[in-house]
């Protein structure tokens, strides 16, 4: 492979400095930096990350491949500068087989856009009746360590805990999808004033707190790991902080769209706005963030949900739940976090991928950008300001809630072990 050499780029948000990439690795990184035969990217002014890693993507191969294959969903990603994603279990059939995991995890390495890490189901066929195939599917090609029957909840305890148990035996994780299911009956949106007014079914809170709660003393009861999806209520964060201020071992996530939109949205009727967990208010909009900047939430994860339009172009009640989010992520946070000053850019590194690398117990990323390292990298234009245009996007599916709004910064480079995926924005 070629040498390149990214000039003036500001690492971490840091003094300006060059990067030489030798093969798939950091080789140098200092000022003046030059080698024969290399390719050189001008990037004053850009901010260069390692690359981005997504705890909750929904690639939806097999099954479902009119919303997104692994190649589009991955491609996607690699615009957004992700240079590793999860891809979670709720296909078709369910990941719950070490036959299907190995299956999304070689289609991942054929797309070559980004690292493909599959996130086995907890339970057959997300039931919630039966433990899956956990240890198979550790053991696997795949070699799976997050487990999620994301889309629906673990709600039998008894599961909950014997899952918490038997991944304790390889360092695994159980991902909740935190939704009581008997008190989110025929929910349309968030529970609340706005639902009150719409007359449409409302999504308590609670219903997400008293699954948190329960699930963060089972996990202290047998000394496991836990991982919270898509938290999205203050309610949730000061369980998750009551949580780590025991030592408990508990981790959680907060999606792009749950920092920025309220249920307010909701008032237009527009399906792009349904999606699982709800919209909430603003209130815990901006208790989101605040935990976010505080590391009790660890990390951001998309839980891109890509569908056709025929399941969003339809009435509020036929429409599917879901929003895609890999390609404006980044975007997003640079709005709602460091914008605003609630998070720098080391912050972001931290927060985008460091902590769910780490929670993954992903080798190869969310690495110091240092010499050395693997050749995972994002660059970053923060002075770019622009509107969202979903025909233009790289995913399969358009059911994006930012179409339109503009939105500051802008992925230029990916780098996946020293290959550029993208190049001036574009894939390459």
């Amino acid at each position: 492979m070629s040498k390149i050499i990214i000039r003036g780029a500001r690492i971490l948000g840091g003094e300006p400095q060059d990067v030489l990439i030798d093969g798939e690795t950091i080789a140098e990184v200092g000022t003046g930096l030059d080698a024969a035969d290399a390719t050189v990217i001008e990037a004053e002014g850009q901010i260069l990350l390692p690359g981005l890693v997504d705890l909750h993507t929904h690639l939806r191969e097999p099954g479902r491949e009119d919303s997104e294959t692994v190649l589009t969903g991955t491609r996607a990603a690699a615009v957004g500068g992700f240079t590793a994603v999860h891809a979670m279990a709720n296909t078709f059939p369910v990941a719950d087989t070490a036959g299907v995991v190995e299956q999304v995890w070689r289609l991942g390495k054929e797309s070559g856009y980004c690292d493909v890490q599959p996130v086995g189901a907890v339970t057959v066929g997300l039931e919630g009746k039966q433990l899956a195939e956990l240890g198979a599917m550790h053991d696997s090609a795949a070699g799976v360590k997050v487990f999620s029957d994301d889309g629906k909840c673990v709600d039998d305890a008894v599961i909950m805990r014997r899952a918490l148990e038997y991944v304790k035996a390889f360092d695994g994780v159980v991902a909740q999808h935190a939704q009581e299911p008997r008190l989110t009956e025929g929910a349309q949106m968030n529970e609340g004033i706005v639902s009150a007014e719409l007359g449409l079914g409302g999504w308590p809170a609670v219903a997400e707190e008293s699954i948190i709660a329960r699930d963060v003393l089972l996990a202290a009861h047998v000394g496991s790991r836990v991982h919270i999806c898509h938290l999205s209520t203050a309610g949730s964060v000061e369980i998750v902080r009551w949580a780590k201020s025991k030592g408990w071992n508990v981790t959680a996530e907060v999606t792009p769209h749950h920092l920025l939109l309220t249920d307010e949205l909701v008032r237009t009727y527009n399906p792009v706005y349904k999606v699982n967990p709800p919209l909430r208010t603003e209130a815990d909009v901006l208790a989101l963030r605040e935990a976010l900047a505080d590391g009790t939430i660890d990390c951001v994860a998309t839980d891109h949900a890509p569908h056709p339009h025929e399941d969003k172009d339809c009435e509020w009640a036929a429409a599917a739940m879901g929003m895609v989010g890999l390609e404006t992520a980044l975007s997003v946070v640079q709005q709602t976090m460091v914008d605003t000053g609630l998070l720098d850019w080391p912050g972001v590194a931290d927060r985008m991928s460091f902590r769910p690398a780490a929670i993954g117990r992903l080798e190869g990323h969310g690495r110091p950008v240092s010499a050395g390292e693997p050749a995972n990298l994002t660059l970053v234009d923060p002075a770019y300001r622009g509107a969202v245009d979903p025909a233009g996007f790289a995913s399969r599916s358009r059911n994006t809630p930012y179409q339109g709004r503009e939105l500051p910064g802008r992925v230029t480079h990916t780098f996946l072990r020293g290959r550029a995926t993208v190049v001036d924005g574009k894939l390459a």
